[in-house]
């Protein structure tokens, strides 16, 4: 959870510098050089927060068929109270980790998938569309992607659930 800033010498192109803020809980991804003669487009710096990186993550994992829910027990309950509150709105990163380096991330993912659906080929699915999105928006390197299965959802926990939502038949 570093930022980084590229700083150019008279020599050489920019070379990386450790930023000694490192309790925003952001990322810089740094493009070319400071200076007037650097073009508009590379004048500065970029800074990405964690919590970016973990909604990116989430939303493509979700975007997956197979995939149910996301996050653990406990966690799945907490939304589904939240879900229910008005003007509440969904977590989209529950069930979601990072870890956010200069130029890389690392990614932990615990997911719930539907019943019948072949886990091992969800989870290649998730961790390439997660792959995918998060280094396109973000540009930062994914270093790894790992899914923990915590659950199946079963065709009858949807009957309970209905049920268990409304007070009269």
């Amino acid at each position: 959870m570093t930022t980084q800033q590229l700083v150019p010498s008279a020599t050489s192109p920019a070379t990386p510098k450790a930023d000694p803020d490192t309790a925003t809980g952001a990322t810089a991804v740094v493009l070319g050089r400071t200076g007037a003669d650097a073009p508009a487009g590379t004048r500065g710096r970029t800074s990405i927060a964690d919590v970016v990186v973990v909604k990116v993550a989430g939303l493509a994992a979700r975007e997956i068929p197979g995939v149910h829910d996301m996050g653990g027990g406990l966690s799945r309950t907490f939304g589904a109270v939240r879900d229910r509150v008005p003007g509440g709105r969904p977590n989209v990163g529950r069930g979601v980790k990072v870890e956010v380096g200069e130029r890389q991330t690392a990614i932990d993912l615990d997911l719930v998938v539907e019943y019948g659906v072949a886990i091992a080929e969800v989870a290649a699915d998730v961790r390439e569309n997660v792959i995918a999105a998060v280094e396109r928006i973000t540009g930062l390197e994914v270093v790894e992607v790992n899914i923990a299965i915590n659950d199946v959802h079963l065709p009858e926990d949807e009957d309970v659930e209905a049920s268990a939502g409304s007070r009269v038949a």
